[in-house]
Order: C-alpha cells, then sequence, then structure tokens
C-alpha cells in the first residue's frame, strides 16, 4: 500500500485536491508497485524496455484536502503478457474511498516494437501474472 500526504500545491482556490493530481498519485503508486516486483522502471530501462500508458480511466468519489493522507491500493487486473490493466483504490486512513481508477501500459523495446513480456521477461511475467485479479478470480 503507498501512501501519499496530500501537498498544499496540489489543492486549488476552492481547497481541494485538483482533479489532475490523482493521475500523478496513481504514477507515484504505480512505480512504486513495480518496485516492490523486483522490476521498478529504472531496471526495466536498464533492459531496453519502456511501458508507456495507453489508457486512464478515473472515478472521482469524494474530494480530499491539505494535508490528508491517502493510502493507495494497486492491483493487477488483467495481464496476460502483453497489455497490463493495473486498478488503483485510494482511501482515507479510515477506509472511505475517495477515488478509483485503473490505467492500462504496454510494454515496448527500445525500437519502440511491443513485446509479449511472458516471452522476454519470463519472471516478470510470472509475477504479474501470479497476482493478476482474473486469475484470482477464476480459481
Amino acid at each position: 500500500m503507498y501512501k501519499h500526504t496530500v501537498q498544499y500545491y496540489e489543492t486549488d482556490k476552492m481547497g481541494i485536491t485538483h482533479h489532475s493530481n490523482y493521475i500523478r498519485w496513481m504514477e507515484e503508486a504505480r512505480v512504486d508497485f513495480l518496485k516492490s516486483t523486483g522490476f521498478g522502471y529504472d531496471k526495466l530501462e536498464e533492459m531496453g524496455i519502456i511501458s508507456p500508458v495507453v489508457t486512464v480511466d478515473c472515478k472521482y468519489k469524494k474530494t480530499t484536502t491539505f494535508p490528508e493522507e491517502i493510502y493507495i491500493d494497486v492491483r493487477v487486473e488483467e495481464f496476460r503478457g502483453i497489455r497490463l490493466k493495473l486498478a488503483y483504490i485510494m482511501k482515507r486512513e479510515n477506509g472511505e474511498v475517495v477515488f478509483e481508477g485503473n490505467s492500462s501500459h504496454c510494454f515496448l523495446n527500445a525500437q519502440g516494437s511491443p513485446i509479449r513480456v511472458d516471452v522476454e521477461l519470463p519472471e516478470f511475467y510470472r509475477i504479474l501474472a501470479g497476482m493478476c485479479l482474473d486469475a484470482a478470480e477464476s480459481d
């Protein structure tokens, strides 16, 4: 679980967090999540692999304000070796959900061509596939 403290500069004139910051928080949590798998962005990039964002979907449930602490849970929603879909749930310390979203990513080699993670990075594939909510739900 990743923790983000709402910063003053992230709020608007009304004193609430500007909606664009939630996407930044998704990225912060995603970077932390991938690092926890042993395949952080820095390691992937050293291997010549990049992982651009393909889609983002956001559902704003409640406003947040400075200096709240927001806890972000990142889960693998779908992964079959080519496209990775991550789900994000952001909550206050009391468990109240303030945001739900997801992002999709592909994996590209240094030439910008798509790769199959199951073929090119089997250990990384095994880790992500083992975390996949689809796989857990089908058991």
